[in-house]
């Protein structure tokens, strides 16, 4: 089992920056890629951006060019730097993370909330 806790959620105006981070823990040896998912109220759970173990990285078009995934595999933890923050990006952003073994067993934090005002 892997065991993921999300920080660095909070309240910013339009134009600001967050850092999200998500910690791993457990049988952290299982993951392969990792990635940051989003749920707007009254909306779906959507992708926002996702990397794997080598670096590779991909980005939902609502925010490429303005966040950022970066992965530090020694401590386990993948980040999500938001830059230039729009209203609508507010929502409760959740981590994932993917097992190798098992490509259709996945992991989720309990998500922390992002609100941008206007």
């Amino acid at each position: 089992q892997v065991q993921l806790v999300e920080s660095g959620g909070g309240l910013v105006q339009a134009g600001g920056s967050l850092r999200l981070s998500c910690a791993a823990s457990g049988s952290t040896f299982s993951i392969s890629a990792m990635g940051w998912y989003r749920q707007a109220p009254g909306k779906q759970r959507e992708l926002v951006a996702v990397i794997d173990s080598g670096g590779s990285t991909n980005y939902a078009r609502s925010v490429r060019g303005r966040f950022t995934i970066s992965r530090d595999n020694a401590k386990n933890t993948v980040y999500l730097k938001m830059n230039s923050l729009k209203p609508e990006d507010t929502a409760v952003y959740y981590c994932n993370a993917r097992n190798y073994y098992y490509p259709d067993v996945s992991y989720w934090g309990q998500g922390t909330q992002v609100t941008v005002s206007s």
